[in-house]
């Protein structure tokens, strides 16, 4: 199975390829267009704002093909960035469309409540009981790490994977058949983060 880690110049992705190296799994870097048809699942952990990632991949010649990948259902595995751009819009950047995989908006955490911005740091997440095959063998709830001053509100709750609160309940990720995407980061959420990864490229290469 052929892991593809989507780089459009954003950040640094080495902690994501140490984590699948850990878990047995050698990703590789997907930079242009063309490299999507050398993968199996396709892995988007970026970060940064809304707006500007549309732009950049967009500029990068990555929107299309990854909105190809979405449509056709293939297997995608989102964390941060990778979750929050799947929904159709975000208040950080009015009037930019999202992928709109999944019904709903990206808020941002109302700093009135006292709550510190960004959301950084460990925090509970409870799991769906009707999705446990992403979550085996892993602790309900678990704690895991956060790093994000937004959140998607999701309008289908169907779609819900887990759930956690900082100052207002949230979903934390979301998940179907073919597709996985989480708001904490896994590759820096210690075992638990990596059990996480390993049951979800394992469930994933199901559906190939």
């Amino acid at each position: 199975m052929n892991l593809g880690v989507l780089d459009y110049g954003a950040g640094n992705l080495r902690s994501v390829l140490n984590a699948f190296t850990a878990i047995g799994y050698e990703a590789k870097l997907v930079t242009k267009p063309e490299q999507f048809g050398d993968i199996d699942v396709l892995v988007f952990p970026g970060q940064g704002a809304f707006g500007d990632s549309v732009r950049i991949l967009k500029e990068t010649g990555l929107w299309e093909p990854l909105r190809a990948w979405l449509k056709d259902e293939k297997p995608y595995l989102g964390i941060c960035l990778g979750y929050q751009l799947l929904f159709e819009s975000s208040e950080e950047c009015p009037g930019v469309e999202g992928l709109g995989v999944a019904p709903g908006r990206v808020r941002k955490f109302d700093a009135a409540h006292g709550l510190k911005i960004p959301h950084m740091g460990w925090n509970k997440v409870t799991w769906a009981e009707d999705k446990p095959v992403w979550w085996k063998d892993i602790p309900n709830p678990a704690h895991l790490y956060f790093v994000h001053s937004y959140y998607p509100d999701v309008a289908d709750d169907s779609l819900a994977l887990c759930l956690t609160d900082y100052g207002v309940p949230f979903v934390a990720g979301i998940a179907k058949a073919n597709l996985m995407a989480v708001q904490f980061h896994p590759e820096k959420s210690q075992e638990i983060g990596l059990k996480l990864l390993k049951n979800a490229v394992e469930h994933l290469a199901t559906t190939l």
